[in-house]
């Protein structure tokens, strides 16, 4: 112990004169964020919102492919994130599957959570947009700061009567969001969790829903207000970001085959006029 009370550290005193000694900085990890496969609710046309629903059988495929997608292009993670909805969870582990990483860590919160679709979910998409116009339906779908009508507080729909979300503040749980909403709770989740430990060197998946991907998608690449309206996200598709020291994006892509993801992004936009 020095004379000032604190510990030398060992190794300083093997170090010979004149050496200047260096320390290791950690490189940014790689972001990739994929989409769960497709749903039963997606194949119905159905918006699906906190509602949770089962994988169908494509979906079921895609989970596992993006994942043979990710280990081909010699992707590996140390740390991950799901939301609590079992079709992210369930594309999530597919995919760790076929890349012999079921071990690795999961954190999974509601803030991951696809919109919440308010009176809406349930309801088919095609016949929305039958009742209450294109115009009307295109808002409440894909419009940045125009909410849908609120579900009921004692209805089934609302989060406040699933037990997953039991232990949250009342407060906190939707009955409806915009994508504006959907933001303000992701980007904490990112800032306090993920970006640190990007920061530290390590790589993260998320696997999540289109919406609070296309929030993630507004922060990471500077997508405005305007523009995300004819941004869609395709199912099962891995996208991979390359992140400065400030975790600026330097690069993004997705992975796998190009007509296919562009065949996948092109179903997105078709439903209900996109």
């Amino acid at each position: 112990m020095s004379h000032n009370g604190f510990r030398r550290n060992p190794a300083a005193r093997r170090l010979q004169p004149g050496v200047i000694p260096t320390y290791h900085v950690a490189v940014t990890g790689t972001l990739v964020i994929l989409r769960h496969g497709e749903s039963t609710w997606n194949q119905l046309n159905l918006f699906t919102g906190w509602h949770d629903v089962p994988l169908n059988d494509k979906g079921l495929a895609e989970g596992a492919a993006a994942g043979r997608t990710m280990a081909e292009a010699g992707l590996r993670f140390d740390v991950s994130h799901t939301s609590v909805l079992a079709r992210a969870v369930v594309t999530h582990h597919l995919a760790l599957e076929q890349m012999g990483q079921v071990w690795l860590p999961v954190q999974r919160h509601w803030r991951l959570n696809e919109r919440h679709y308010g009176a809406l979910q349930g309801l088919d998409k095609k016949e929305t947009t039958e009742r209450h116009g294109a115009e009307q339906t295109k808002l409440w779908r894909r419009s940045y700061d125009v909410p849908p009508p609120p579900v009921d507080i004692d209805s089934p729909e609302h989060p406040i009567n699933d037990p997953r979300y039991r232990l949250l503040p009342p407060d906190v749980l939707p009955a409806g969001e915009c994508l504006k909403d959907v933001v303000a709770r992701v980007l904490p989740y990112w800032y306090d969790v993920v970006a640190p430990q990007l920061l530290a060197g390590q790589n993260v998946l998320i696997t999540a829903h289109g919406n609070s991907l296309r929030a993630l998608v507004m922060h990471l690449e500077g997508v405005s207000p305007a523009e995300i309206a004819e941004l869609n996200i395709p199912t099962g598709a891995p996208r991979r970001y390359t992140l400065g020291a400030g975790l600026e994006v330097t690069a993004a892509e997705y992975l796998g085959d190009a007509d296919a993801i562009a065949d996948a992004t092109a179903k997105v936009a078709a439903q209900a006029g996109g």
